[in-house]
């Protein structure tokens, strides 16, 4: 804006002020996660809960990949072919994995193997969506595709197709949308079923209402 390039050609361009070659581009994507990373200690120190150093180390995951990715334009060609591509696809491949079990495992409260198998016997915590098999389904394959929309990177066509990088933006953000939904859906779940186990453990069984009745007839 600054510079009066937004919504213009040589916005889009690799050369321009604000394109690809742009040092502040990785320092303003990294901001989010360095934020969530210390955010995540912060919570560990108060809680001591080791869940907050696990979530930690999900953000630290993504910033080798941006700088990473950004490395490419001020390296030789051979130096990130031979040593540098090969790098970031590795990083590249642990975030996107280590964020879809979190997503699963831990915001969701699924697990692969035990819970999304489970529609049959629907729980508590399988029961998001009012037990709609699809939408689980549907929800971690688009998930699992959208984590690793990285790779038309791969593509030079598609990495300096500027309706490219639009379209995965737009989705990326439907995706933090189901998942911020479905985050919401369990973290309900916890509360109702934390509600309901509180009202039944202050609820007196049968035989204490029997022998504290005063009305007993002999």
């Amino acid at each position: 804006m600054v510079n009066r390039q937004v919504a213009t050609i040589a916005w889009f361009e690799a050369d321009s002020v604000c394109g690809s070659h742009s040092v502040a581009i990785p320092l303003v994507l990294v901001f989010p996660y360095l934020w969530r990373f210390f955010q995540c200690l912060r919570q560990y120190k108060d809680t001591k809960e080791k869940t907050c150093l696990l979530n930690a180390l999900k953000y630290s995951t993504a910033i080798p990949v941006i700088f990473l990715s950004a490395l490419k334009y001020h390296v030789y060609p051979d130096q990130w072919v031979g040593f540098y591509r090969p790098l970031w696809l590795i990083s590249s491949v642990i975030n996107s994995l280590y964020s879809f079990y979190w997503d699963i495992k831990r915001d969701w409260d699924l697990s692969i193997l035990t819970r999304i198998f489970m529609f049959k016997n629907p729980s508590i915590w399988t029961n998001l969506l009012y037990g709609q098999n699809w939408v689980f389904y549907w929800v971690l394959g688009s998930n699992l595709v959208l984590r690793c929309t990285w790779t038309y990177k791969l593509s030079a066509h598609l990495r300096h197709n500027y309706l490219t990088v639009f379209t995965i933006a737009a989705l990326d953000i439907l995706r933090r949308w189901a998942v911020g939904v479905l985050r919401v859906e369990n973290e309900w779940n916890k509360m109702t079923a934390k509600k309901n186990l509180e009202m039944s453990s202050d609820m007196p069984s049968e035989g204490d209402r029997l022998l504290d009745s005063s009305n007993h007839t002999i």
